[in-house]
């Protein structure tokens, strides 16, 4: 109850600033909407903007859940294999010097227009912090655990699973949540790039035809669905693993 009331004050404060700089700047409803402009808006366009959040959400649930899949993967593997640890850390490096904008044209072009290329920007932009996050807590694992499977003659495949991996998931829990605010923006930029549908298309389309207040509002709901989805994982993570 008490983060809802914070939550609310901070919101409640900053909608007092935002309509304070439009009051006394006199800023045209085109450059920047009052509040109450943008909510009327957000209620009136209701229907339009849960249309575009239906894809937007799809987009995102479904690279979270591949991305996290595919660096609970590769983290292991990397913790298994000093090969893998010689060949693919290297590559994964190099991968988060690409400017992701870099990327998002290519996929259009490989992928298409429809979903596939927006799971695959917000695969991409969540697979580093993901891997990098589970790995740097699978090497961590307290060293007497190790030593004390190894003399009761465990094999390297079940101190890993046994031993390890327990001891890494709230790392994998920490990339989780940080994965849960990248998603997001991995499917909007990929929606900018190209699509037609979507809460990225709508602002495109909306700050194309100078219709601000509606821009603003679908940039709202995306910030709230971006907060209950990053409070919906953080309660799974503390849930399951306590962290």
């Amino acid at each position: 109850m008490k983060r809802v009331l914070h939550f609310a004050s901070v919101a409640l404060l900053g909608m007092l600033v935002w309509q304070a700089v439009v009051t006394f700047a006199e800023l045209p409803r085109f450059i920047l909407p009052g509040p109450m402009l943008v909510f009327s808006t957000l209620w009136t366009s209701r229907m339009l903007i849960a249309e575009h959040a239906v894809v937007t959400i799809t987009e995102v649930l479904i690279g979270l859940g591949l991305g996290a899949t595919l660096g609970f993967a590769s983290a292991i593997l990397l913790v298994a294999s000093p090969l893998a640890r010689t060949l693919l850390r290297p590559m994964l490096v190099f991968s988060q010097a690409i400017p992701v904008f870099a990327l998002a044209p290519m996929l259009t072009l490989w992928l298409g227009y429809g979903l596939w290329s927006k799971v695959a920007m917000a695969l991409l932009i969540i697979y580093f912090p993901v891997t990098s996050a589970f790995f740097d807590a699978l090497m961590r694992t307290p060293v007497a655990w190790v030593e004390l499977a190894r003399v009761m003659n465990a094999t390297p495949a079940r101190i890993l699973w046994c031993v390890r991996v327990p001891a890494a998931m709230p790392g994998f829990a920490s990339g989780l949540r940080l994965a849960a605010v990248y998603a997001p923006i991995g499917a909007i930029i990929g929606e900018w790039v190209g699509a037609s549908r979507g809460l990225g298309y709508l602002m495109l389309l909306a700050n194309g035809r100078a219709k601000i207040d509606l821009m603003f509002a679908a940039l709202i709901v995306l910030a709230v669905l971006t907060l209950v989805l990053h409070a919906l994982v953080d309660a799974v993570c503390r849930r399951i693993w306590g962290g």
